[in-house]
C-alpha cells in the first residue's frame, strides 16, 4: 500500500521539477555590464572608425640586410637616437678576415704593376738601343722586330696589372661595404619603441618580424580605418574627434594630416563579433596634441568624423 502511494508522488514531483527546469532554462541570460562605457559620437551624422596610434614617422620596422649572429645591441627601449646612430652590430669576424685577404691581394697586384712597369722600361731601353744602331748590318731585322714586340707585350702586361689593381681595390671596397652593412644604424631621428633581439641570437635578413621598432614620438598620428562603404561620405574638411579606449572622458580633437588614397584590406581588428575580416578600408591619418594625456603607440581609439547628413530617397507612390 505504501509503495503504491509513494510512486505517484515521486512521479508528480519529477514532472514539476522538469517543468521548472524548462521554464528557468528558457529565461534570457542577463547581459554583463560593460567594464567601461563606450564612447558616443558628438555629431548627429558621423562616420565611425577604429584608430591606431602610431609615430609621426610611422613605426619603422628595422631589419638587417645580411643574416648573422647579433654581437652587440647598443640601445634599449626608450632611448632617443639620432639618424645614423648605431643600433646593433652583427658578428663581423668573417667579413674582417675576407677584408684582410683582399688587402693582401691588392698589395700583390700593386707589386705586379711595379714588375710590369720595370719590364716596360727594360723593353723600351733595348728597343731604343736597337733603333739607335746606324749600321743596319749590326742587328738583324728579325731582332729589331722581336724587341718591338717584346715592348708591346710588356705594355699590355702593365695595363693588365693596372686593371688587376682596380679589380682588387673594388673587391676591397666591397668587403668594406659588407662590414658597414653589419652595423645597423638608425635611418631617422626617433625613439626605440621595441627590441626583439639579444646578443647571441641569429638575425635573419628579410624575416617577417621586426628586429627593432623605431619611431619619432615628437608628434603622434592616429591611423583611422574608414570602411569602404562609408568612404564616399568622408569629407576632409569635417572635424574629427577621438576617444581613448577604456575611458571616454579622454577626448582628443584631431587635425587631418593626410589621407592615403588607396583602399586596402583591413588589418586592425577591433574584436567586434559582427566585424568582417574581408573589409577594405580607406586610411586617414590625423595628428593630435599628446601633452595633456598619457598615450602609447599601438593603442586603439574610437574615432568619429562628422559627415553630411543625407535624406532618405522618397519612396515612389504607387497608383491605386
Amino acid at each position: 500500500m505504501k509503495i503504491r502511494h509513494v510512486l505517484p508522488v515521486l512521479a508528480s514531483a519529477g514532472f514539476i521539477f522538469a517543468i521548472y527546469t524548462v521554464i528557468s532554462g528558457s529565461q534570457p541570460m542577463p547581459v554583463a555590464a560593460a567594464v567601461a562605457e563606450p564612447a558616443s559620437a558628438p555629431f548627429q551624422s558621423f562616420i565611425a572608425g577604429a584608430g591606431i596610434i602610431e609615430a609621426k614617422s610611422q613605426n619603422i620596422a628595422i631589419g638587417t640586410p645580411l643574416s648573422g649572429i647579433v654581437n652587440v645591441v647598443t640601445v634599449k627601449v626608450g632611448d632617443k637616437v639620432k639618424a645614423g646612430a648605431v643600433l646593433f652590430y652583427l658578428d663581423d669576424r668573417e667579413a674582417k678576415a675576407t677584408q684582410a685577404v683582399r688587402h693582401a691581394d691588392l698589395a700583390k697586384a700593386q707589386a705586379e704593376v711595379n714588375v710590369a712597369l720595370a719590364n716596360v722600361n727594360d723593353s723600351q731601353a733595348l728597343s731604343r738601343l736597337a733603333e739607335a744602331v746606324t749600321d743596319k748590318r749590326a742587328i738583324s731585322g728579325e731582332e729589331l722586330l722581336k724587341r718591338q714586340n717584346t715592348l708591346l707585350i710588356a705594355k699590355a702586361q702593365l695595363e693588365s696589372a693596372k686593371a688587376a689593381v682596380q679589380q682588387m681595390a673594388a673587391a676591397l671596397a666591397d668587403s668594406q661595404t659588407t662590414l658597414d652593412r653589419l652595423v645597423i644604424r638608425a635611418p631617422v631621428d626617433g625613439e626605440v619603441l621595441q627590441i626583439n633581439l639579444r646578443p647571441g641570437e641569429f638575425a635573419q635578413a628579410g624575416g617577417g618580424n621586426a628586429l627593432l621598432v623605431l619611431g619619432n614620438l615628437d608628434q603622434l598620428h592616429v591611423r583611422v580605418d574608414i570602411d569602404e562603404n562609408d568612404a564616399w561620405r568622408f569629407d576632409k574638411s569635417r572635424p574629427a574627434v577621438a576617444y581613448l579606449r577604456g575611458n571616454r572622458d579622454f577626448k582628443f580633437p584631431l587635425q587631418l594630416a593626410y589621407v592615403e588614397p588607396f583602399v586596402v584590406p583591413k588589418k586592425s581588428l577591433t574584436g567586434d563579433s559582427t566585424e568582417r575580416v574581408d573589409t577594405r578600408v580607406l586610411q586617414a591619418l590625423y595628428s593630435f596634441d599628446r601633452k595633456q594625456f598619457s598615450v602609447y603607440v599601438g593603442q586603439q581609439m574610437d574615432v568619429f568624423i562628422e559627415a553630411q547628413a543625407f535624406a532618405e530617397p522618397n519612396t515612389p507612390k504607387t497608383g491605386g
